[in-house]
């Protein structure tokens, strides 16, 4: 498969490994001083392209794959409230266009997300547990909560009824500085954030009540994991169309 990178930071250069450790050849790679290469012969030639950038890049990417009728899979959060719509119409039958989005590409990050399902589903039935949720980041992340982070919180929204919204919680924030509150109202479910170090990502769900707490994690140790779903993601986004996500690929 021929596949073009779209960022070309850590997480591109660990893409770029696994991709060719798989068998696959990156004919094009695009970064902040080649913009131009959108439109080369190469990039052209991609039967997908992986996308890795940042919120404000993100969504100015997808149009010019999708004007050179690329497919993309990205895992750039921090887009989806301003350019969502858009978007879905892109990929949409009448719009033709393809993008396997996912805010967190682990496989690791999959099956934890099954389990968080099941077991809001669960405690749908016991009032007496209070939910929030807390996620830790390294320092060079700029959006939060993250978005693993709210697609796990709509997840809990989606199957408890007592909770109708998430609500940005505490925010840590690198320098220090300490912003915000998770004592909000009870229909309302905090995500706390934390940025610190080089911390890859770590998602916790905690059910709290007066008898005990419940409470659900997964630390990631590198980066490993998410790239080599991304690569995973491109194999299958080869031979799909439309708006993908990672419960298309995983039918948990």
């Amino acid at each position: 498969m021929k596949i073009a990178l779209i960022g070309y930071g850590k997480m591109g250069k660990m893409i770029e490994q696994i991709a060719k450790d798989r068998g696959h050849e990156i004919v094009c790679i695009i970064d902040i001083d080649n913009q131009q290469d959108f439109d080369s012969e190469a990039f052209k030639s991609a039967d997908v392209a992986i996308e890795f950038t940042n919120p404000t890049a993100a969504y100015g990417n997808y149009l010019r794959a999708f004007k050179n009728n690329v497919k993309v899979v990205s895992g750039s959060t921090g887009w989806m409230k301003d350019h969502g719509d858009d978007v879905r119409k892109m990929c949409s039958a009448e719009g033709g266009q393809t993008l396997f989005w996912a805010s967190n590409f682990s496989i690791g990050v999959a099956i934890f997300s099954a389990v968080n399902r099941y077991l809001a589903k669960i405690m749908n039935g016991f009032p007496q547990y209070d939910v929030r949720m807390e996620e830790t980041h390294h320092i060079h992340k700029l959006d939060a909560p993250s978005g693993t982070a709210i697609t796990l919180a709509e997840e809990i929204v989606s199957d408890i009824d007592r909770k109708k919204s998430w609500v940005k919680g505490v925010q840590r924030l690198a320098d220090g500085t300490v912003e915000g509150t998770n004592d909000v109202p009870s229909d309302e479910l905090p995500i706390e954030s934390i940025r610190r170090d080089e911390v890859p990502g770590i998602h916790s769900v905690i059910y709290d009540s007066d008898a005990d707490c419940i409470t659900i994690t997964h630390d990631a140790h590198s980066r490993k994991g998410f790239a080599l779903g991304a690569v995973l993601a491109a194999e299958y986004t080869k031979e799909h169309n439309g708006l993908l996500t990672i419960s298309d690929m995983f039918k948990f």
